[in-house]
């Protein structure tokens, strides 16, 4: 019996190296290998016949371990949120093309982006193209993929768009919402990179891929609008440029600035397909933007992801049982408090309820230990709890939109993680205004709260088994 392939998937953290994942365990038609900077999350969630690795493609560590015995290796990572990103991208395709030709691997399939040759590329452009020339440098084959926007639930481009449409009923819109891209819908370009593994060696090539129309960035958004019901007013101005649109677009939608200036600086060139080889040596049709948007949506639906929501997750590793460590979890609020803040911060908080006219000062809870559906959380009430697994906190405080603090656990390796997600939904611009005003104050009260809960687990640890 013939032995399956072996696949190195890389970025199988980030949007598309997820899906991915997902795409290729439930074909079976593969062995499958991951490399990740931080393995336990990835290894919870994928399947027990996928081996993952610790390594760092950056640093070149564990990467010959990675390939080694490799068939095909797919690259999807790229640093947009890092301030130096070409030089972080330049040292990883470096290290990945010698390791990759040391182990003699046949094939890397690498996603770039698209964009025409004979004009000034942006920084995130050209970082992809030379991505691509240090990959094929090494003398592997490489099947270059160039790519436009990713229509999906959850794709960085994809998210803005929803967030500017469903939060602003008029927009000013700059220039670079004209300019001519061909998006692709994220099941069409799974598609493509699954045909890519398969395609007959002929050596190194370039294929430009893209969905079946040709439409600006407001032309998206007329289109999400419309499956929304939405009416929309787009108002154009002539000058505004990428840094004024990227600190706008971190108001408005849930990208950084860093990362908002980057997409702006690529979309600001057409992002068309001018080469059609791609049809003919994968023979896919492509989704219309149409159904695209659909199933975008449909998937935000069935994850119950609400639409426009702001999010802040964050996960820590414990070396104690999911039982203990969602102990405490369990114990938040009331005579315990919430793990973070000392007094201080919540004397501000009910200083500022009775000035908007709530009644301040609600703190207590029925049972230092045990939650029910419906209970009382101090500012908090119980919209869901699993033993030892999940608790899901919707605020009643007066606030401009709606928040709620969930608790996740699950067992990683010998221990286990507790995963503390915050999510806002804001009415209108007074909840992004406010969400954004108080983010510096986010990742000092959440991110302590983290520590802290933690910490309490590992106390939990010590009483029940104090061996």
């Amino acid at each position: 019996m013939i032995e399956p392939r072996l696949l190195l998937l890389t970025g199988a953290s980030g949007y598309v190296g997820g899906r991915l994942l997902n795409e290729l365990e439930a074909g079976g038609r593969y062995r499958l290998r991951c490399i990740a900077r931080h393995p336990l999350p990835l290894r919870g969630r994928a399947a027990t016949s996928t081996e993952v690795l610790a390594g760092d493609v950056g640093s070149g560590v564990g990467l010959a371990a990675a390939l080694e015995g490799v068939d095909t290796a797919i690259y999807l990572i790229h640093s947009m949120d890092a301030p130096d990103f070409e030089d972080v991208d330049r040292r990883a395709a470096g290290n990945f093309a010698a390791a990759a030709r040391a182990a003699g691997v046949r094939r890397v399939i690498y996603l770039g982006g698209l964009g025409a040759d004979d004009v000034a590329l942006s920084p995130h452009l050209r970082s992809r193209r030379e991505v691509g020339d240090i990959l094929r440098s090494a003398g592997t084959e490489v099947i270059e993929l160039r790519a436009s926007i990713v229509i999906g639930a959850g794709s960085l481009s994809f998210e803005m768009i929803r967030a500017l449409v469903e939060r602003l009923p008029v927009m000013i819109t700059p220039r670079w919402v004209s300019v001519p891209s061909q998006p692709i819908g994220i099941r069409d370009l799974l598609r493509v990179i699954l045909a890519a593994i398969e395609l007959p060696s002929t050596g190194s090539r370039v294929f430009e891929v893209g969905g079946a129309d040709v439409v600006s960035y407001s032309g998206i958004m007329r289109e999400y609008a419309a499956q929304r019901g939405l009416h929309r007013v787009m108002i154009p101005v002539p000058v505004l440029t990428p840094r004024a649109s990227s600190l706008w677009l971190r108001l408005i939608t849930p990208l950084e600035a860093q990362v908002g200036r980057a997409l702006i600086d690529s979309i600001r060139h057409p992002t068309v397909v001018g080469d059609r080889s791609a049809r003919d040596a994968f023979g896919l049709e492509m989704a219309p933007l149409h159904d695209a948007v659909a199933e975008a949506l449909a998937d935000s639906r069935s994850s119950g992801t609400a639409i426009g929501l702001l999010v802040d997750s964050r996960a820590v590793w414990v070396n104690a049982s999911p039982t203990t460590a969602f102990a405490a979890v369990r114990r938040v609020g009331g005579r315990a408090g919430w793990f973070f803040g000392g007094g201080w911060l919540w004397r501000v908080r009910d200083a500022l309820d009775v000035l908007i006219g709530d009644d301040g000062g609600r703190h207590g809870r029925r049972d230092p230990k045990a939650l029910n559906v419906g209970d009382v959380v101090d500012y908090w009430r119980v919209e869901a709890v699993a033993s030892d697994r999940h608790l899901r906190l919707v605020a009643e405080a007066r606030l401009p939109g709606r928040v709620v603090l969930d608790f996740q656990v699950r067992a990683v390796g010998q221990g286990s993680e507790i995963r503390q997600v915050a999510e806002f939904d804001p009415a209108g611009l007074a909840g992004l205004a406010g969400w954004y005003g108080v983010k510096p104050i986010h990742r000092l009260v959440l991110g302590g709260m983290l520590r802290r809960v933690a910490r309490a687990a590992m106390r939990e640890r010590r009483i029940s088994d104090p061996a």
